[in-house]
């Protein structure tokens, strides 16, 4: 994608907000629930909860490992199980996936005021793809999939390489996240960030800012929550 000049100045907050996607924007995780625990079936075992809640924020190749590693079973077949899992994925997605409350008219506030935005996302980018069906892709001015980084979340690489690509200071840009991954990635970065947890939660060590939900949330209450 185009980089985008970094014309904000120095002094604006935020100078760019970073929308993490599933769980975030979108109630996407109940579909990666049905399409691992079928994943699971087809291996010959279950989905353990307590593996399932190690895959939320992480991406598609680790959470493949996760099952395999639980379920004993060898990586030899590991590409092909990630396939699986995607096209499953690429099913689901289609039937339609909602938005989370209050993220829609959050997003559609923070683009009416004019600040960059950018999706920052685990997912593979040939599923983000889907989902942009229901996103809208104008509503970002930079996408970055899980695919596209060498380091994914927890590692900064996501959020550092959005910031750099739009051009905005990551320590003046505020994040919305849902994970602990994500969270970390977003922290690690030095950006302002918020996590709305929607799977697992938090643990009480993680400094962002919690939200129990993006329903009723604006600009304004982030910048506020945000000062010093």
């Amino acid at each position: 994608m185009t980089e985008i000049p970094g014309t904000a100045p120095a002094d604006e907050f935020p100078q760019a907000v970073f929308f993490d996607m599933d769980g975030t924007l979108l109630d996407s995780e109940p579909l990666w629930d049905v399409a691992l625990e079928e994943l699971a079936v087809v291996l010959g075992g279950t989905l353990r909860p307590e593996v399932r809640d190690r895959m939320v924020g992480s991406n598609e190749d680790a959470s493949v490992i996760y099952l395999l590693e639980d379920l004993g079973l060898p990586a030899a077949d590991f590409p092909g199980h990630v396939q699986w899992l995607r096209n499953r994925m690429k099913t689901l997605f289609a039937a339609g996936v909602t938005w989370k409350p209050g993220a829609r008219e959050l997003l559609d506030e923070v683009r009416a005021a004019g600040v960059p935005t950018a999706l920052v996302t685990s997912t593979a980018r040939e599923l983000t793809e889907v989902l942009l069906g229901t996103l809208g892709a104008a509503n970002f001015d930079v996408i970055i999939c899980g695919d596209e980084v060498q380091s994914r979340k927890p590692d900064p690489e996501p959020y550092t390489t959005a910031a750099a690509k739009l051009g905005v200071d990551i320590t003046r840009g505020i994040v919305i996240e849902d994970s602990r991954s994500g969270s970390e990635s977003a922290l690690a970065a030095g950006a302002v960030t918020f996590a709305v947890p929607s799977e697992v939660p938090l643990p009480e060590s993680n400094p962002a800012h919690r939200l129990t939900t993006l329903d009723g949330i604006t600009l304004a209450d982030l910048r506020e929550i945000a000062a010093p």
